[in-house]
């Protein structure tokens, strides 16, 4: 059996494609669309509670019967520094007062971890997806032992050799090997550690050698050629996020869609939301440029103050200091709806395979 095969039936999919789960842009309609073409099509939930998640998984689940996968976030509690924090506020402050607003008095850790939360573990166990993944690390291991039990196949995002064999030992049936240029959050377990930023091609070939689960390559990967690309180096599929970000189905705004279309030079930062992440070069990520990683307070308290500017400047009219989170190839996204966009894909790895 080969690795797509491998990879397909343990899955449920007919294609070895897999859309990234997108939080806050993914929807249940667009994972439906996904997974309905025989990609699988996946929901991110890494920034929702268990009774607004349960919502939106009713709705896939009323969508579409075909596999689809739900993504939870596994960070470290956020290490607070009350200097740190202040000095970040202050220095937002211009910016705030320019659209009319003031900053926010403190940061708020607004997003709970999936390590954190059994409400979401519950949540999971009780809705039966075919597939659930994690990012920025991996569940406490009681979690993973009733995930396992449960025979539900789990993913986790790796983006070194060490991580990916994190991720086998923890008991994961595919591994997910992010590359640097992926879009949206780097899956890094520890942010503080030393990065090798090692590109998708690269990291692929480490993680192949470390491991021996299917491995599904990400970062950069926007047409069916890129998809036949990694499955020569050995991959068992491909995950793509920012080609689905033009799709009509995906929650992505006017702002996000017109600056998609521009293309252009995408930057990686942790000034957004404490965390590194790709994003489409705008105004937000200028006014971030020059932050030195100490002075930026710990995810996803820094995404706070994020999300508090970017909803004063879109007051105001000014759309360009929100997170529109772009992988590399960002320069090749195409408008079209979801299921179109993954036949597509399919038609054009068959024709370079």
């Amino acid at each position: 059996m080969t690795q797509t095969n491998r990879l397909t039936d343990l899955l449920g999919i007919d294609l070895p494609i897999l859309q990234a789960p997108m939080a806050g842009v993914a929807t249940p309609h667009l994972a439906a669309e996904v997974s309905g073409a025989g990609a699988l099509g996946a929901l991110g939930l890494g920034a929702t509670d268990a009774a607004s998640a349960r919502i939106v998984v009713n709705e896939l689940q009323q969508r579409t019967s075909a596999p689809f996968n739900l993504n939870f976030f596994c960070h470290a509690d956020p290490i607070r520094d009350p200097a740190v924090e202040a000095a970040w506020i202050a220095r937002s402050a211009p910016l705030f007062e320019r659209f009319g607003h003031t900053p926010p008095v403190a940061l708020s850790n607004i997003y709970e971890s999936f390590r954190h939360d059994d409400d979401l573990l519950d949540l999971v166990l009780d809705l039966r997806p075919a597939v659930v993944s994690f990012h920025f690390g991996l569940p406490r291991p009681d979690q993973m032992a009733r995930l396992r039990t449960s025979g539900l196949i789990l993913m986790a995002s790796a983006t070194s050799a060490t991580e990916a064999m994190a991720v086998q030992e923890a008991g994961c049936h595919v591994v997910i090997a992010q590359g640097w240029e992926a879009g949206g959050h780097r899956g890094i377990f520890d942010p503080t550690a030393a990065d090798a930023r090692q590109g998708t091609d690269s990291l692929l070939r480490d993680v192949l050698s470390a491991v021996d689960l299917p491995v599904v390559a990400a970062g950069g990967l926007m047409t069916g050629q890129d998809i036949a690309r990694v499955m020569a180096l050995g991959a068992a599929g491909a995950q793509l996020g920012t080609a689905f970000v033009g799709c009509p189905e995906s929650a992505a705004d006017a702002a996000y869609r017109d600056r998609l279309a521009l293309g252009g030079d995408t930057v990686m930062t942790a000034a957004i939301s404490g965390r590194p992440a790709r994003c489409l070069g705008n105004a937000l990520t200028e006014w971030a440029a020059d932050a030195p990683d100490a002075q930026i307070p710990s995810y996803p308290c820094a995404y706070d103050l994020a999300k508090a500017l970017a909803a004063a400047a879109r007051s105001q009219g000014a759309i360009a200091f929100a997170a529109q989170w772009a992988g590399s190839g960002a320069d090749h996204a195409r408008v079209m709806p979801a299921g179109e966009l993954v036949r597509t894909l399919a038609s054009e790895l068959a024709a370079a395979l």
